[in-house]
Formats: C-alpha cells, structure tokens, sequence
C-alpha cells in the first residue's frame, strides 16, 4: 500500500494520477486534511491532519510506503513532518520526503525547515529516500502570464540560473521512487535539464507573445517590497526574495540529469510550460 499525503494538492493530484496507472488505485491511499475535497481521485481516502497525530496512525495503517509532501505552513512544518515521520515508523513504512535544493549546504531561508525535517528523518531509523525537488517551471506562471501587459518581468537573481522543471516531472519522479526497488536511503537532487536567466526569460516572453518583455533585476529588499505589493505576506515575499540572492549566487543552476534518468525521459522545457501560459 502507497500512501499520499497532501494528495488534493497540485502535486499530489498529478502523483495519484501516476500511482494509479503504474500500480494500480487499489494499492493508493490518499491521506487528506479535508476527505470531501477527496472524492474525485478515485482511491481509498482517509483522514490525516499534519496537527493531530491520531489521525496519522489511522491513516497510515497498513502502509508500505509513505510520500511526505512537505507541508506550506512555514514555521511548523518541522513538528508537522517529524508527527508524519513518527506515524510511518510506528506503521513500519518507508518515508519518501519531497525536500529542497541541497538542503545541507544552502543558506537560503526557506530550507531551514527542511534541513530540520531531513535530519530527524534520518534519526528516525525510518527507511527513507528524499527527494530534493528544485524550482518548479509553476513558480513563474503569474510572471509569464502579466509579463506581455507589464512589459517587464521582475527579480533579485541578476544573471543567475535556474534549472526548473514541470510539477508534472517532479511527480513522475515521486511515482518512480514509490514504485521501484533500489531506491533507499537514496537523497536525490532533482532539477530540469536546461538552466536559465531571468533575463533569458524575458526574451523568449518577448518572442513568443509579440510585446518586447525586459527583465528588470532588483536589490532583495526592494523585490520583496513589490512581492508584498502584489499580495503576498511580507513573511513569505522576503522568503521569495531571498531565494532569488540566492539563484544570483548560483544555488538552482545544476544540471545533474536525475530527474530525467528517473522518469525516463527529457524534462519539458521552460520555453514549453511557457507557451501554455501566455
């Protein structure tokens, strides 16, 4: 039995969907906060809620295998994951963690939480594989989308590089992990084929929609300014800005091929993902 977690989420769906073909939906279960937002996936569906741990033993039950998708309440994850984490063991399953982009050696912001849930994992003497997902292509669909009417898309990456890829290639990939065989104790670092600049970006936005497209590069603080100004908390835009000092100095540009020897195939181009866009 395969169980996801966070399964009626955009990842989560897209792993379903693949668990369901590969293995079959009689060996999927999908563990949920809500199990009426559930019922379209066409598995077993039970109760599971990150803050209340009885549920994580109900629905883990019979498990094999768990897929921790990492939880978006930023400063409880930790407890969060490590109740799931303790759940799965107490199940006597396999934890498969989505994580962050070399999680153990950047000091980017947003990775603290998940360096802090890699390293009670592997305390945990829980069979585990983690797989450290790089930036999603899905990151910049509001930049792509606005990009033709601003005129400009912005940033704090300078000429810094991004290996993305599709969310439907980093779920392929979990499904291959929660399927196959030679895969624990493995830490996978999970990126797209290609890298790429902002101000690359930029021009193949230009090109595609016909309206010239510039990339106007920002000091963090002033992204993160217009990060909150169009809506999102300042907790989270200076988080965001943060990773984009970050990609400046490097940290997303590697193109190891991972993710395309797991899922057996090309990752989709961000030019690709963006003509679905625009």
């Amino acid at each position: 039995m395969i169980v996801v977690t966070g399964a009626t989420g955009q990842l989560g769906r897209l792993v379903v969907e693949g668990l369901k073909e590969k293995a079959g939906a009689d060996r999927v279960v999908a563990a949920v906060r809500a199990p009426e937002k559930a019922a379209d996936l066409g598995v077993e569906v039970r109760e599971a809620h990150y803050d209340r741990p009885e549920t994580l033993k109900a629905a883990f039950a019979g498990a094999e295998v768990v897929l921790l998708i990492s939880g978006t309440d930023h400063g409880n994850r930790v407890r969060q994951h490590s109740a799931v984490i303790d759940a799965a063991k107490e199940a006597g399953a396999r934890v498969v963690y989505t994580s962050a982009p070399y999680a153990d050696t950047t000091t980017a912001k947003l990775v603290g939480e998940h360096r802090a849930t890699e390293t009670y994992l592997r305390a945990s003497g829980v069979p585990f594989t983690i797989l450290r997902n790089s930036w999603y292509h899905e990151n910049y669909q509001a930049s792509i989308a606005h990009a033709p009417q601003a005129g400009a898309i912005f940033g704090a990456a300078g000429e810094g590089r991004v290996a993305s890829a599709a969310r439907a290639d980093y779920a392929a990939a979990a499904v291959a992990v929660l399927t196959g065989e030679g895969h624990t104790g493995e830490t996978y670092e999970l990126s797209g084929d290609t890298a790429w600049s902002l101000t690359e970006l930029a021009a193949a936005i230009s090109a595609a929609s016909g309206t010239a497209v510039t990339y106007t590069d920002l000091p963090e603080a002033e992204f993160a300014k217009v990060l909150a100004a169009n809506g999102l908390p300042e907790a989270v835009a200076g988080l965001l800005a943060d990773v984009d000092t970050h990609i400046a100095q490097g940290w997303l540009e590697r193109t190891p091929g991972t993710l395309a020897a797991l899922i057996g195939r090309p990752t989709q181009p961000i030019g690709d993902y963006m003509k679905t866009v625009i």
